[in-house]
């Protein structure tokens, strides 16, 4: 029996069997997929001395062991974590380094804690002889601006580049302002502005505008899955995925609003990081983003990104089947069109001696 036909075989069979082979699929990846801290954690201590409830807001960190010298760092979007996001690139990244993703706390959010633990994990990585490549998807690359920007200039030597998968980087790209509301307010759109607005100390307020959230992402996954056949691996991480959605608190999601709230757009006078960058959009992105977008503007012109990135390649990512179009950040439902593009990259980027030979 060929591949394809077991996979058919296992979405029409019986809701025992799909759980069965679902449930060793998520075994498999549990396996594979360990929880890690570094050996030195000074940073993220520090951070629990001087607040002592800072230890809710720890990032969950995972490593996934590969068989090169360049591991990859990954920072998920608002959902799924990173160890679902990248289900489908895991292959191609371990054959250059082990994977390490960062998971936020489903309990509450903090950037002074994300930036303790990242940069503990970069300096733990430099002491054994590698630097990394840092992936940041959707609300993942605006943490990462964030990140750089403050960042000293030992950590930005330590960072061998960056993958910026489907970008938001501030509350912009996602609320358009008074005026060019015209065309009607998406539902995202009308969710965020309302969260943004909230009254912090309005435990009801919150969790009522978070929970319209919850629905509204589990609007975008399913939809993305509409008439597909889900393969086994597809089954296996979408009820982690529903997890994400259903269990992170209000006060979790609402924390990792605030921390986009407070993102400013990098300004054009000034470098962000001038190592590599891949810039990869998707050809739907402007379902997500609104059309004012400053970073939907920034990498559509070479003349702006090459200010803050000055080594940047900006890609977008288009379906080969008529009528599928990659949405943003698409890496489950459409990684064959990712994959290829991350897989040059990689191999231009770290292997440029074996390109010439070729």
């Amino acid at each position: 029996m060929s591949e394809k036909s077991k996979k058919l075989r296992v979405v029409k069979d019986g809701g025992h069997v799909v759980t069965a082979i679902t449930a060793a699929a998520g075994f498999m990846r549990g396996i594979s997929i360990k929880r890690f801290a570094p050996k030195t954690r000074r940073r993220e201590f520090e951070e629990i001395e001087q607040s002592p409830d800072a230890h809710r807001s720890r990032c969950e960190i995972f490593r996934e062991k590969g068989a090169g010298n360049v591991p990859t760092i990954v920072l998920g979007g608002f959902v799924p974590d990173a160890t679902e996001t990248v289900e489908f690139q895991r292959k191609l990244l371990r054959q250059h380094g082990s994977i390490y993703y960062v998971n936020y706390s489903r309990n509450r959010f903090c950037r002074k804690m994300f930036t303790a633990q990242l940069t503990d994990l970069i300096e733990s990585l430099a002491r054994k002889g590698q630097k990394p490549l840092i992936m940041g998807i959707s609300f993942g690359c605006g943490l990462l601006s964030d990140y750089l920007l403050h960042a000293d200039e030992q950590v930005h030597e330590n960072v061998r580049g960056l993958i910026l998968v489907s970008p938001v980087i501030s509350t912009d790209d996602l609320i358009r302002p008074p005026e060019q509301k015209r065309d009607g307010v998406r539902i995202l759109e009308s969710n965020l502005k309302k969260i943004v607005a909230a009254d912090p100390e309005n435990e009801s307020d919150i969790s009522k505008h978070i929970e319209r959230s919850r629905r509204c992402f589990q609007a975008l996954f399913n939809s993305g899955a509409e008439n597909r056949t889900l393969s086994v691996r597809h089954l296996a991480i979408r009820k982690k995925i529903n997890d994400v959605i259903e269990y992170t608190t209000a006060r979790g999601g609402f924390e990792r609003v605030v921390a986009l709230r407070d993102f400013r757009f990098p300004v054009f006078s000034r470098t962000l990081f001038s190592g590599p960058v891949l810039a990869l959009l998707a050809e739907n992105e402007s379902d997500i983003l609104v059309p004012s977008s400053p970073t939907l503007q920034m990498f559509s012109e070479p003349s702006l990104y090459s200010r803050i990135f000055p080594t940047c390649l900006v890609k977008t990512v288009k379906s080969d089947i008529e009528g599928d179009g990659v949405a943003h950040a698409s890496l489950i439902f459409h990684h064959e069109a990712y994959n290829a593009l991350l897989d040059r990259w990689y191999n231009r980027l770290l292997y440029p001696r074996l390109k010439l030979a070729v």
